[in-house]
């Protein structure tokens, strides 16, 4: 059980506290002595991804890309997390459907907590017209229809949003009860 290898795709608006929840996530693995890597949207635009803008079908490329490399982790018996804000449902839906064991969380944060959160100031530039196609301000984000997981970090506390994630993870026997 403990070399089933899958995919936890995070995705949500920036500043809703996916990085966030996936390392939560991430610690509490390790802890229990499963593969785990974690693909950060951010970290994966820098070395992966870099050169590409933020049109649809760049965005959409980066998704791909994301997907792949967690496809090839999850195929191997590894735990790929993935945190990325991944705006669009169609790509989402194609990396669903190329990996087998995909299990999507989103973190449902309201628009106006993100702003709030908004430590870079990314937000205020989009809104300011600085930054042109800005994940909901003038880009869309399209949430997901049927996450296998949904957390809201304005409503709940980190570590209830953990135990939620364990607790669909045990359910969908991806991980062994009682770690």
């Amino acid at each position: 059980m403990r070399d089933k290898g899958f995919t936890l795709w995070f995705t949500g608006l920036s500043g809703s506290g996916k990085s966030t929840l996936a390392r939560a996530v991430e610690t509490e693995l390790k802890k229990r002595n499963y593969l785990v890597e974690v693909l950060d949207g951010d970290v994966i635009r820098t070395n992966l991804s870099q050169g590409l803008g933020f049109s649809k079908e760049d965005r959409d490329t980066n998704i791909r890309r994301i997907g792949f490399v967690a496809n090839l982790l999850s195929r191997n018996g590894v735990i790929a997390i993935v945190s990325a804000i991944s705006p669009y449902r169609s790509v989402r839906n194609e990396v669903r459907n190329m990996t087998e064991n995909f299990v999507e969380v989103y973190v449902n944060t309201p628009l106006s907590v993100c702003e709030a959160r908004d430590v870079k100031g990314l937000y205020a530039k989009a809104r300011s017209g600085i930054i042109k196609g800005f994940t909901g301000i003038d880009d869309p984000y399209e949430e997901p229809l049927n996450p296998e997981v949904v957390c809201d970090s304005e409503k709940e506390t980190l570590e209830e949003s953990v135990a939620k994630v364990f607790t669909a993870l045990i359910e969908m026997n991806l991980l062994v009860g009682g770690g």
